[in-house]
């Protein structure tokens, strides 16, 4: 080893974190991308020839070491909080006379930041040295994804200035470009697209092979500095100091004096949003004041000195081209829209739901036609309105087919409900979503018997009935196109392991009419085996709690019918559970029962977990999620503009959290976030 070594090491080093300094944080490239990656692979022959002299915070070092099995809790120094939402000008004018009639003196002026519509993430530094990054998680524990974080470019391995210790808070994010590239790629692999940036950066944070997170392209803007005997007192002043250690910050920001340039500011990225390279939803509005947000406080899940200010949604005009019928497992038809692709919040759109044929008659909508269309939440396509005065002279009234577009089966109309449905039970369609919903997640969790495995498996007639999938071999798998022997090995164990899926999912995955988890997970506990639910008379399932008429009619019907018992026979050959064990009460096992016999009411807008998640948790730990408050109600969980609900809770003297208490709770018990 020569000094000589040891200069040229760290002169590269500190060129490359130099041009990484450039190119993400300034925007301000100063080499071309040839001569940085010589510099890179320079680096690299100097530390393979020397590899004791490899620093934990090289350039070289962003992606190293195995990959990771699973990721540790961490508990937040302090709350990341969530943000209350407003989406209109009277909301903020109140927020504004509350924060000026709480401190003295009452002038306030604002700090507005583009909202990032991207994952929370807490960095820390010791030393100036990343040592740690964390995910938000439910606000007081997040998981952490230190290794992963390290491949973020945008993320400094080491701050310009020495001996820092602070914790930064930020957003990670995915441009639109790379976005867009993801999806290509997972297309071409036959891999499900993602929904939009934001839930692209969210898997790849919690992939387990950092390799793989490097290449998915994530960035990150700073926006909070938590740092011990500070003596900054202004919001702006923190965003200087996170520049100047090195972290990027969203130049897109402005000191306002007053609500008008609030508003100005506001509107203005609210018209030229599409123009920017990531997705932002609204922007943030913070008191700038650091004492000034001393005096305001929190609650228990919002600070009151910060509001976010959130855009409406977007909105485009497109034609129709045509209209597909999708038939989905219980053989309803769907009919789609099929359009003339166009950009709406930086997706391409070509397809959205019109839902059902009541829809179609009720909005007028033609072939032809030119549509209003709107992203619901920035996330969902749908048809809002047609735009009558562009119809052609020549468009009719669409007449909703009369046969399954598959089958050619004749469609019924439901006396019950808008839907429209085919009624052949061998119908190839149904077949394929059957199958799709039998190994699903919240059912059997068979992985890897995706919509393109399965299309092989149906139209090579391999599978008759989703009984057929546990004499499936690996031969028979090998045959489909693009599987190798270790994927068919993969799957052929996935299927087999799925046998030990206890009784309440494998009722659910039957697919039955009306029998979600929820009523699946009722109906085991009390009739605890196929068999008793079959001869259970239809007296005997209404008279179970929440069971209705509806449902146990389907129910009744369904068991009874000969293609079902030769179903329920083939999988009960197979070794699935068909009843619950003596030491076995539901798929909870393992987590105590604390909402057990309990009903749950959620209400307002939860921002930490997914409704749906919160009541499959809800569920696991032995409760009933219902949907309105009564003196049968145990406790009600709310969120944002919880509305009517919790004030009758008041009223009743139900027993409330909020989503904070709720998710601790959920932690407590041991479940995963």
């Amino acid at each position: 080893m020569t000094q000589a070594t040891v200069r040229n090491i760290n002169t590269l080093s500190k060129a490359i974190e130099e041009h990484n300094y450039r190119y993400y944080i300034l925007a301000q490239p100063s080499i071309e991308d040839r001569e940085y990656d010589r510099l890179m692979q320079e680096l690299i022959d100097l530390e393979t020839k020397n590899p004791h002299l490899i620093q934990p915070n090289s350039p070289t070092q962003r992606v190293s070491g195995e990959p990771t099995k699973d990721f540790s809790t961490v508990t937040h120094s302090e709350p990341m909080l969530s943000l209350d939402n407003s989406y209109s000008e009277s909301d903020i004018e109140a927020f504004h006379r509350r924060v000026t009639q709480s401190v003295n003196p009452g002038r306030v002026s604002y700090m507005a930041e583009l909202k990032i519509d991207g994952v929370a993430l807490s960095l820390i530094y010791k030393n100036s040295i990343l040592i740690q990054a964390v995910t938000r998680g439910n606000g007081t524990q997040g998981d952490d994804i230190t290794t992963n974080a390290r491949t973020i470019r945008s993320i400094p391995l080491k701050l310009h200035k020495p001996n820092i210790n602070c914790e930064v808070r930020g957003e990670v994010y995915m441009e639109q470009g790379d976005f867009i590239k993801i999806n290509d790629l997972r297309k071409k692999a036959s891999q499900p697209i993602f929904a939009n940036p934001r839930n692209s950066t969210a898997g790849s944070l919690k992939l387990q092979n950092p390799a793989v997170v490097s290449e998915r392209k994530l960035r990150f803007f700073s926006y909070s500095l938590i740092e011990k005997n500070s003596n900054l007192t202004l919001q702006s002043e923190h965003l200087n100091r996170l520049l100047s250690l090195g972290l990027p910050v969203n130049p897109n920001r402005c000191l306002c004096k007053s609500l008008n340039e609030v508003f100005k500011f506001y509107q203005g990225f609210s018209e030229t949003r599409a123009s920017l390279p990531y997705e932002i939803d609204g922007i943030v509005l913070k008191v700038n004041n650091i004492t000034q947000q001393s005096l305001l406080g929190h609650t228990a899940k919002s600070p009151r000195w910060a509001m976010a200010y959130k855009f409406a949604s977007y909105q485009v005009r497109t034609k129709l081209i045509n209209i597909e019928l999708q038939v989905g497992r219980t053989g309803t038809i769907t009919p789609v829209a099929i359009l003339d692709p166009v950009k709406l919040a930086g997706s391409t759109i070509s397809r959205a739901s019109l839902h059902n044929a009541d829809e179609i008659q009720r909005k007028d909508i033609r072939l032809k036609d030119t549509i209003l269309l709107e992203k619901g939440g920035d996330v969902i396509p749908k048809v809002v309105s047609v735009i009558s005065t562009q119809r052609p002279n020549d468009t009719e009234a669409y007449q909703f087919p009369t046969t399954c577009p598959v089958c050619s089966h004749s469609l019924v109309r439901d006396e019950d409900e808008a839907a429209i449905r085919c009624e052949n039970p061998r119908c190839a369609a149904q077949l394929k979503r059957r199958i799709e919903h039998f190994s699903a997640r919240g059912a059997m969790d068979i992985d890897g018997l995706g919509p393109a495995v399965v299309k092989q498996l149906v139209d090579l007639s391999l599978v008759q009935d989703v009984g057929d999938l546990y004499s499936l071999g690996i031969e028979k798998i090998c045959s489909l196109d693009r599987i190798a022997i270790k994927s068919a090995e993969k799957l052929s164990s996935a299927i087999l392991a799925s046998r030990a899926q206890p009784f309440d999912r494998v009722l659910f995955a039957l697919g039955i009419r009306h029998i979600g988890s929820t009523v699946a997970r009722t109906l085991s506990r009390k009739f605890r085996s196929i068999e008793n639910l079959k001869s259970a008379s239809l007296n005997e399932l209404e008279s179970t709690p929440e069971i209705g008429p509806k449902i146990a009619e389907s129910l009744y019907t369904t068991l009874k019918d000969k293609s079902m018992i030769t179903l329920i026979e083939k999988l009960k050959t197979a070794g699935l559970q068909t009843q619950l064990s003596d030491d076995t009460t539901d798929s909870n096992k393992g987590n105590p029962l604390i909402f057990n016999g309990k009903n749950v009411v959620l209400t307002g807008s939860l921002e930490k977990i997914e409704r749906s998640k919160a009541k499959t948790f809800i569920e696991q730990l032995g409760g009933n999620v219902r949907s309105s408050v009564s003196t049968k109600t145990d406790l009600v969980v709310f969120g944002q503009k919880p509305g009517s609900k919790l004030k009758k809770a008041g009223e009743l003297k139900i027993d409330t959290c909020d989503e904070t208490q709720f998710l601790t709770i959920l932690t407590e018990a041991g479940l995963e976030l």
